[in-house]
């Protein structure tokens, strides 16, 4: 029997979700690489060879990062931008969770109930949420893996995402920092 992998869709209309074919979060210092549990320090590796060979990264801060609702989030939320400045990649922001048809703005926006519009729309091939609320990004994740070919990275300060290709848990601004360097390093050698 094979062992289900998360890969990048496109999957079908109505994907699998991963902890249904077996796909657990990964425990602390540990992280998911398209299903396999992987040492933290792995994931950080193939998330910089993921934003450094991508034609168009994007990355997706949530409401958790875009509110200053908690002391330290306007520092990460920085952190994050100047990681998303480093990889060259665009950032397109999910404010919050309501639906907004018929007015969507993919270009400017997404719809966290229709990402796959604002993925296609870009023609993004790698994407990051952070700051998403877990319920949502999850969703979102399988509509993503369901419709598009992008690959998902969550970058959750949570327990993770199995819906993603790569997900870290617990993630704040030591690994933010840690991505930047490790991206500015691959430039620099390039």
């Amino acid at each position: 029997m094979t062992k289900y992998r998360v890969l990048a869709g496109p999957e079908g209309y109505l994907p699998p979700a991963a902890a249904c074919e077996g796909i657990r979060l990964p425990d602390v210092g540990w992280a998911l690489i398209e299903g396999r549990h992987v040492p933290e320090q792995e994931a950080l590796s193939a998330i910089v060879d993921k934003l450094l060979s991508a034609k168009r990264p994007f990355f997706f801060p949530g409401p958790n990062l875009l509110w200053e609702w908690k002391e330290g989030v306007a520092e990460k939320a920085s952190a994050l931008r100047k990681l998303a400045d480093t990889a060259g990649a665009r950032v397109i922001p999910m404010p919050d969770y309501r639906p907004k048809y018929p007015m969507i703005n993919p270009a400017i926006e997404i719809n966290p109930n229709h990402p796959n519009l604002t993925i296609w729309h870009n023609k993004i091939d790698v994407c990051v949420l952070a700051g998403v609320h877990c319920h949502y990004a999850n969703v979102a994740l399988k509509i993503i893996r369901g419709g598009t070919d992008c690959y998902t990275i969550a970058i959750c300060g949570e327990a993770g995402h199995e819906d993603a290709n790569i997900t870290l848990r617990n993630a704040g601004i030591p690994q933010i920092e840690a991505l930047t360097a490790m991206v500015a390093e691959r430039r620099r050698l390039c």
